[in-house]
């Protein structure tokens, strides 16, 4: 599994400027898999002012467009490597389900981590 979703990641993985120097998107991509087993993905939004996006929440959005809400595995990655869901990313997805505390971050070509583990004393 891991790999599959390394590999559809970098699938969607290539930076390109937008409107001007310094505005890009695609330096992050993201793949997910929900636990119907459908496989999502995102790329992020390097942009001013603050409006930008993790390549994660692109991905959770196309989640939700086909209304599934628990995440299986995830994983986001660099041109250099597997990147760890920020802070931002990882209370979105315990937002959209509580279920998603067990969702498998994938940190390596083998291994995984739980949310849960990323986020150990959760408000909710």
């Amino acid at each position: 599994m891991h790999q599959e979703l390394i590999k559809k990641a970098k699938t969607v993985l290539g930076e390109f400027q937008l409107a001007e120097q310094g505005l890009s998107a695609g330096s992050v991509s993201c793949a997910l898999m929900t636990n119907a087993g459908t496989i999502y993905t995102g790329i992020c939004l390097d942009l001013a002012c603050g409006i930008g996006f993790c390549a994660e929440h692109a991905a959770i959005a196309e989640m939700l467009k086909a209304r599934e809400t628990v995440i299986d595995y995830i994983v986001a990655v660099s041109s250099k490597k597997i990147l760890m869901p920020c802070g931002r990313c990882r209370e979105l997805m315990v937002q959209v389900s509580k279920k998603n505390l067990k969702t498998k971050v994938i940190v390596d070509d083998t291994s995984y981590i739980l949310l849960s583990d990323l986020l150990p004393h959760h408000w909710m």
